[in-house]
């Protein structure tokens, strides 16, 4: 089968694997494994942030990132597509006792003045505006990625009205490599910043938190409460350094590949695709006579896994684990079956 359901269904490689097996490792609550600390370091050095924090998942990294940032009562401005939105279990109110405030941007990206008109008064009555939170790259905006000075005039919004500015970089790399900016020019706008190693690059587990030392030392011990304190993690560090290593050049190709499929796409008179809109790996497109769930149906039955992403939406995600050859089949089931 061809797995383009999301970036994170890769399997280890055998480098990836050896990198795991020979990794130095401690315990990593005491602070002393030695692969999570220089991954820590080297990814933080990356974006310009004073430390780092490996953890689990990209929701606990985007989770401990609004809760250093916030206290209860406080409210978060992001976009109604984000992931801290839609897919981390409405952790914010749990977790943090603050609320999230959608807004409805382009492509899953805000904009300063969308972000001008939902900045709160200070009454008493109101929530405190506190964190705007970016996703980049969007994952429900179909991989679109913000350019740096769309992020300084968010930046500019923020300190206006003194709010904290976080970014959800769970596929950053992917915007890095298709904006040609580098991870410490767009760090460097940002508080606190969540970047995953498990997606576009393809680890099997793991993201990192970002920001102030200070910060990071709180965290951990939030970390903790979480459950998220890991022992001899360093195998998994491990791996998120081969990746950053070995697979980060490749992201370029997933690019080109999304591309492809979105122009097979749009000759067939089954489907509506905006191909100037595949920015990244993540390619969207729409049924125009089948729901979407009878279309992957199809696609599966031929031997393609896609995901079903609205009623009449179909989303197909790559990754370094697709070939050419794959690419070429997929192009020619679209063409012969569709």
């Amino acid at each position: 089968m061809i797995d383009l359901r999301s970036d994170t269904v890769t399997k280890p490689t055998e480098g990836m694997l050896n990198a795991m097996m020979h990794a130095p490792v401690g315990d990593d609550v005491f602070g002393e494994d030695p692969s999570i600390n220089a991954l820590e370091d080297k990814v933080a050095t990356m974006f310009g942030q004073e430390a780092g924090l490996f953890v689990p998942s990209g929701t606990m990294s985007n989770q401990l990132s609004v809760n250093a940032l916030t206290s209860p009562g406080d409210e978060v401005i992001l976009d109604i597509k984000s992931h801290i939105f839609n897919y981390e279990s409405a952790a914010a109110g749990l977790l943090s006792g603050v609320q999230l405030y959608p807004l409805s941007g382009k492509e899953g990206k805000l904009t300063p003045e969308l972000i001008e008109t939902a900045v709160r008064t200070r009454n008493d009555w109101d929530p405190f505006s506190r964190v705007i939170a970016l996703e980049n790259t969007t994952n429900k905006g179909g991989g679109a990625f913000y350019s740096l000075d769309e992020i300084k005039a968010i930046r500019e919004v923020a300190d206006k009205h003194d709010l904290y500015l976080h970014l959800d970089g769970a596929r950053v790399w992917n915007a890095l490599v298709e904006s040609g900016y580098s991870a410490h020019d767009l760090g460097s706008f940002f508080d606190t910043i969540s970047v995953c190693f498990s997606k576009g690059l393809g680890a099997p587990v793991g993201s990192m938190m970002l920001s102030t030392k200070d910060r990071i030392r709180t965290t951990r011990r939030t970390r903790k409460m979480l459950g998220g304190g890991m022992r001899q993690a360093g195998i998994l560090a491990a791996a998120a350094e081969y990746t950053l290593e070995n697979h980060l050049p490749k992201l370029r190709e997933d690019h080109r590949k999304a591309k492809i499929m979105a122009e097979a796409l749009a000759k067939s008179n089954q489907f509506s695709v905006n191909i100037k809109s595949v920015y990244t790996n993540i390619l969207l497109f729409d049924t125009l006579n089948n729901t979407a769930a009878e279309m992957v149906e199809k696609f599966a039955e031929n031997g393609i896994l896609l995901s079903v992403f609205g009623p009449k939406t179909i989303r197909a995600v790559f990754h370094f684990q697709i070939t050419q050859k794959d690419l070429d089949k997929t192009v020619e089931t679209i063409k012969n079956h569709f």
